[in-house]
């Protein structure tokens, strides 16, 4: 990496909030990263900046087409004090695979990740110790050019911004119940269901609200064509363990291709545990549960790793797994992988790297 990154570092410094209270992206630290492009020069005038607001005309097609992309990956300090980023060059990766179907330029991946490195580094103080906790990292692009034609921009920016966040269970790993639904969509092959995108993330949000009015924390995705194949839950990945093989959903071209997901299936085959990734149909998950062969339920992504399901609502029927409690799948995924992410754990996959090398 021969691109030099400006840093500008900012001459006051804000309060850090207290640990006990911390929110999911409601706090963000005092720097961050930003990188411009244009279609003459390239990407350009990459740059470590004070935390502020950026000024846009409301002509910014950011604002009118959705030609946008994002990530989400976490900084965590270990016991000693070293900072670790989990598997980023994952993260870095699939963005430039969103923004292949965004019709956004491709990013050099290894200024990127020495970016992260940098701007964590900087921030360090900002990332809680307490049990659970992290420095949340969102990078992303937007379409800067000044036009209301539909059509791929010819000016983005780049930009990462950092969040301290708490733990994900504040009471420790409980089981959540699951809206099955079968009118809404999230995504279809063909479209930008790959694609780490923020209109996948709105088109979710009617369904979402309309679960939790039911009094479920989230919905189990279908196909959109037939409406009968599993394909994701909320904005996680999922798995279930039926008659001791571990089943994920395959990718379609639909399914966004976690990175959390490929580190639990590379995890269950270094233990020997059976597991497949297949279409699976809402039937044979029925059929599966009436048989008392659907042993464990779990979502995973960033946020929470591991989300236990401890039911499911389908045709208006309750279905109860492992008796709304966390199978031992779950637990020992959550554990595995958290004592990676924090260096509590050998890391035999070389999954981490660390800011200060």
């Amino acid at each position: 990496m021969t691109t030099k990154i400006d840093i500008t570092l900012s001459e006051t410094k804000k309060e850090k909030p207290n640990v006990d209270q911390l929110e999911f992206g409601r706090v963000f630290t005092d720097h961050m990263f930003v990188m411009d492009y244009s279609a003459t020069k390239g990407w350009y005038d990459p740059r470590i900046v004070p935390y502020g607001p950026i000024s846009l005309s409301p002509s910014t097609m950011a604002f009118h087409y959705g030609q946008t992309v994002f990530e989400g990956l976490k900084a965590y300090r270990t016991k000693d004090d070293k900072v670790l980023l989990f598997r980023p060059n994952k993260n870095i990766e699939r963005l430039n695979l969103s923004n292949d179907r965004l019709c956004i330029p491709q990013i050099d991946e290894e200024l990127v990740i020495e970016a992260l490195k940098q701007l964590v580094s900087i921030d360090k103080e900002w990332i809680p110790t307490a049990e659970g906790t992290s420095l949340y990292i969102r990078p992303f692009i937007i379409p800067t050019e000044y036009y209301l034609g539909v059509a791929p921009s010819k000016h983005y920016r780049f930009m990462i911004i950092l969040s301290p966040v708490g733990s994900y269970y504040k009471e420790g790993i409980h089981p959540v119940k699951i809206f099955v639904e079968n009118e809404y969509v999230r995504a279809v092959a063909g479209g930008t269901g790959t694609a780490k995108t923020g209109g996948n993330y709105a088109s979710s949000l009617k369904a979402q609200d309309e679960a939790e009015k039911r009094g479920y924390s989230q919905v189990l995705w279908l196909d959109g064509l037939e409406k009968k194949y599993v394909e994701e839950v909320g904005s996680m990945n999922v798995f279930f363990k039926i008659n001791g093989e571990v089943v994920t959903p395959a990718l379609n071209g639909s399914i966004l291709e976690g990175v959390t997901r490929n580190s639990i299936i590379h995890l269950l085959k270094h233990w020997g545990v059976p597991v497949s990734e297949r279409r699976l149909s809402m039937e044979d998950l029925y059929k599966a549960y009436k048989e008392g062969q659907l042993e464990e339920a779990f979502g995973t992504g960033t946020a929470a790793v591991i989300s236990p399901i401890g039911e499911l609502f389908y045709n208006e029927e309750r279905m109860v797994i492992n008796n709304g409690e966390t199978g031992d799948i779950s637990m020992k995924l959550y554990d595995t992988l958290t004592g990676i992410q924090t260096g509590a754990l050998e890391d035999i996959f070389n999954w981490v790297v660390n800011v200060n090398e």
